[in-house]
């Protein structure tokens, strides 16, 4: 009994299997990413709390539309940058691919002429944020989104 050897096939799993527990970066990054969504979503919003679909138009909640990226949250340089986020309806965002195109379209009409190719390059460029940056936006984007619900009455 004292003799039993662990199969050797278990012991390379055990080997292989990563961590389940979070980064403190990963953490940050998700936190800021459901603080950013909310400010988003409500600055989007009008005074009864309806936003409009950047890419399709539809009205509905706050609460029910994403926050859509035109440049994928892949990038880092543009995934918290405002002008690249607005709000979209979940349909328009998650089974439509975000519109890509017609989101593009969108940011020039709302911030100016050039505004979605300057996105574009700033994407393509690397970025990699130190945990006291990400810790700063989620100070600057909880204070937004306190300042948002209360000025809106949400």
């Amino acid at each position: 009994m004292g003799g039993e050897q662990i199969p050797r096939p278990y012991l390379i799993s055990m080997w292989y299997k990563k961590s389940k527990k979070k980064s403190d970066s990963k953490k940050l990054i998700d936190k800021l990413d459901t603080i950013f969504s909310q400010f988003i979503r409500l600055r989007d919003a009008n005074d009864k709390g309806l936003c409009r679909c950047i890419t399709s138009g539809q009205i509905d909640e706050w609460k029910s539309f994403d926050a859509g990226h035109f440049m994928s949250r892949n990038n880092m340089n543009t995934r918290w940058d405002e002008k690249n986020v607005n709000a979209q309806s979940r349909k328009d965002n998650r089974f439509l691919g975000g519109r890509q195109y017609e989101h593009g379209l969108a940011i020039d009409k709302k911030y100016g002429e050039g505004t979605a190719e300057n996105l574009w390059i700033k994407s393509k460029q690397p970025k990699k944020f130190a945990d006291f940056e990400l810790e700063e936006m989620v100070k600057y984007y909880t204070e937004q989104v306190k300042q948002l619900k209360k000025e809106k009455c949400l």
